[in-house]
């Protein structure tokens, strides 16, 4: 009889894409539905970077080095000289998409059966890189009463064994769109360097923080060694689709093993890699309208959500994501509910259950993720469809 692998058997469903059939059956019965379940941005890629690429001329599509393009690779020294992180090209690696940054981080310095941990909830597609990677997740748990703000040392302490090799860590967080501080960032040093562990620091978001200033793990004195960053264009400039991401770090052991993974990947995407290195000239202020964008759909969100009765949701400091726990006896299937069974004026919405972002079981049942990647008008209704399902949803609770 032919098997599925158990690497495959184990592989989890996303999350954010589970529920995908429901909605195109809700489209197909002419309802209008709302996408706040994917981090999608509606914000325009960049003219300058998309016209770099309709306007490249060469006769042959050649693979890039493995690395990436030393011309983009020495453009992303300048992009973070500007956020006070000094770095050579020799310790940036292009990838495919920040996804493949992750996966070569873990492969690079993790063995089968080793440990990462990682505050949840959290981004719902470590656990699959983690069982590509054959890894173990370790979760503890930050709280929504306190905004999910990083667990205390000691809690991290409890989950160290032999065999954790990591703590992994997203600043601005996705899901919870929490903004890690320098303080907070300290703590984890502490650790890694008492406990001899990486640092993996995913950073996709950091051009979006509301309140307060973005402290990059690269900074972090001391622990050169220990930190790799995780990168991507995908988001900093609406282009997902893109597939370009970073690998970076100061330490040299670990940069030479993940290009070994990278040369048998043979090289990343070349278009992309055009669009990423004409993105960097793009002015320094091009964020501030993005930003001020993304500022007035979370204050919305936010509003909208806490005047709803039974709903609570702090307030994110960064990102474009919130986590909302509604009065509901399982995310799963409302989130399903709202895609069957209900709709308000032809219209619902979409959201993300936060079971699937937690890794320790029975954790989300009431709470959701929603990406404010929509404009503001999109956005108030998909809040009346919402605030309307609470009212109409059997299950409710309270």
């Amino acid at each position: 009889m032919l098997n599925i692998s158990h690497r495959g058997q184990t592989m989890p469903a996303s999350p954010i894409r589970k529920l995908v059939p429901f909605a195109e059956a809700a489209k197909k019965r002419g309802i209008t539905v709302y996408h706040l379940n994917i981090g999608q941005p509606d914000i325009e890629t960049p003219k300058q970077a998309l016209d770099a690429v309709r306007q490249s001329d060469f006769k042959v599509l050649e693979y890039s080095h493995s690395a990436g393009n030393e011309s983009y690779r020495k453009k992303l020294v300048g992009y973070y000289k500007k956020l006070s992180i000094d770095l050579d090209p020799s310790q940036i690696m292009i990838t495919t998409g920040g996804s493949e940054a992750i996966l070569f981080g873990f492969m690079s310095c993790m063995d089968a059966g080793d440990e990462v941990i990682i505050p949840e909830p959290f981004y719902a597609n470590y656990n699959g890189f983690a069982v590509a990677a054959n890894v173990v997740v370790k979760p503890i748990t930050s709280y929504i009463e306190n905004g999910f703000a990083l667990p205390p040392m000691e809690e991290f302490e409890k989950a160290i064994t032999p065999k954790t090799k990591a703590i992994m860590v997203c600043n601005p967080n996705n899901p919870t769109g929490y903004l890690y501080s320098r303080k907070e960032l300290e703590t984890l040093k502490q650790i890694a360097l008492k406990h001899d562990l990486y640092i993996f620091a995913d950073e996709a978001y950091r051009e979006f923080c509301y309140d307060g200033e973005h402290f990059s793990a690269m900074k972090l004195e001391g622990a050169e060694e220990n930190v790799i960053l995780m990168d991507t264009i995908s988001k900093r400039y609406s282009a997902c689709g893109g597939r370009i991401g970073a690998l970076i770090t100061r330490n040299k052991k670990v940069y030479d093993t993940a290009l070994k993974f990278a040369q048998a990947r043979l090289s990343p995407p070349s278009f992309a890699q055009i669009l990423g290195e004409a993105a960097v000239d793009l002015p320094n202020n091009y964020f501030d309208t993005t930003k001020a964008e993304y500022l007035n759909r979370r204050n919305l969100l936010i509003k909208r959500l806490n005047s709803m009765p039974g709903v609570f949701c702090p307030n994110p400091g960064g990102a474009f994501y919130a986590i909302a726990r509604l009065p509901i006896d399982d995310s799963d299937k409302f989130s399903q509910w709202l895609l069957e069974s209900f709709s308000y004026k032809e219209q619902t919405v979409m959201l993300a259950p936060a079971t699937g972002f937690y890794g320790t079981p029975g954790l989300g049942k009431n709470e959701v993720r929603l990406a404010y990647v929509l404009n503001t008008n999109d956005l108030n209704k998909a809040m009346d469809c919402l605030e309307k399902a609470l009212e109409a949803y059997p299950n409710k609770i309270g």
